[in-house]
């Protein structure tokens, strides 16, 4: 039973997809129960992702990159967390906000702060999300501001994916005070996790994705050059906009790999384990449940294939990144609770790939945006 078929995926994303599966079943997949349990950052996994370059495999090539598109990270992304989401988040975070300095970022900016990410020597995070603000990112309180040739920011970030681990992050920042322009308050800015008034920590324990570390960052007089800057000032949440709209895309991807796990473990187990002298397959309650768990999934596969599209050609993007994001978390918890049932008392054992499954998929329905803001632009997005 292999739902994550390649007849969807372009031609030219295979390899990425094919790369991508053997480093999950070799180094993923046989880690993810022993860095459940022990909540450690997988250092061995990230080093041995760095020597087959899937570490920064977004950066373009000729900042040391493979310069994948969106179409090879969402077939990655499948795949990564197919064998474990923990794992998978973390590889996913280790040059989490690169695309935008890529993208708006200045030439030296580039040669510093992005090339090391590919090439091995350094990690990135993102840091938009705050305590009180959540998802509304012109409601977020964090300011910076100019002293001489200086920023110094203020704030706090919260569930900040390697807020520790990272060399450096691209932070989001209140820089305006317009109240007829709220949405040209904010700027982006490169931070290194060393710089003075940066301070972090792990947030407390999750009961899901353990092997990925977020982190609360305290941003106390943090001074940075001036030149830190990513882009123009005041145009920070119009970048962060459309580097959303890709992520969202990719996240999807993560929701399915999780469904796909979660029918994987299904299927196999009612295949294997008898009741009443019958196989758990020939009751039709249980064909289906199974049935329901495969259709809801090739309907989020295909809306969120085609979300790449829409995507990449820039055709209302938001719509359909939101779109995709939506509908393939939501269907990896569907899948998930379905497989624990399927699997009965057993289910409850966290050694148990489905358990691990069940609580992993409570997490992508939140972060890049909760499914509750995605629906707000839905309907906003949408030319009924």
């Amino acid at each position: 039973m292999d739902p994550l078929t390649e007849d969807i995926v372009p031609e030219h994303a295979r390899e990425a997809k094919r790369q991508a599966r053997a480093f999950a079943n070799e180094h993923v997949a046989p880690n993810a129960e022993r860095y459940y349990r022990t909540g450690e950052y997988p250092w061995d996994v990230v080093e041995e992702a760095r020597e087959q370059d899937l570490i920064g495999a977004n950066v373009g090539e000729e900042y040391g990159g493979q310069g994948l598109d969106i179409y090879e990270l969402l077939a990655v992304g499948e795949e990564l967390f197919r064998a474990d989401a923990g794992i998978g988040l973390t590889l996913s975070l280790a040059a989490f906000g690169t695309d935008i300095l890529e993208k708006y970022g200045a030439e030296w900016q580039k040669e510093e702060f992005l090339r090391p990410i590919p090439e091995g020597n350094a990690l990135s995070g993102l840091a938009v999300s705050e305590p009180v603000s959540g998802s509304d990112l012109v409601g977020m309180e964090t300011t910076a501001e100019k002293d001489g040739d200086e920023w110094v920011i203020d704030g706090e970030k919260y569930w900040i994916g390697n807020g520790v681990e990272a060399d450096w992050v691209t932070l989001y920042a209140k820089t305006g005070d317009d109240e007829d322009n709220r949405y040209g308050n904010y700027s982006l800015f490169v931070v290194p996790t060393d710089a003075p008034g940066y301070e972090a920590e792990h947030v407390p324990e999750k009961m899901a994705m353990r092997a990925s570390k977020q982190a609360d960052v305290t941003l106390d007089d943090c001074r940075i050059p001036e030149e830190y800057l990513i882009g123009a000032e005041g145009a920070g949440f119009y970048m962060l906009a459309d580097f959303f709209n890709k992520g969202r895309v990719v996240v999807g991807g993560h929701g399915l790999g999780l469904a796909s796990a979660a029918i994987e473990e299904a299927w196999t187990f009612v295949q294997d384990r008898e009741a009443f002298d019958r196989t758990i397959s020939d009751f039709q309650a249980v064909q289906h449940d199974l049935a329901d768990m495969r259709i809801e999934f090739e309907s989020a596969r295909a809306l969120n294939w085609r979300a790449a599209e829409k995507v990449a050609n820039d055709e209302n993007s938001g719509l359909w990144a939101a779109l995709a994001k939506t509908k393939s978390t939501e269907v990896a918890t569907t899948c998930a609770k379905r497989g624990m049932q399927l699997h009965g008392g057993r289910s409850i054992f966290t050694d148990r790939r489905i358990a691990r499954v069940f609580r992993d998929a409570r997490i992508p329905v939140i972060y890049e945006g909760a499914n509750e803001v995605q629906r707000n632009l839905i309907y906003g997005q949408s030319r009924f």
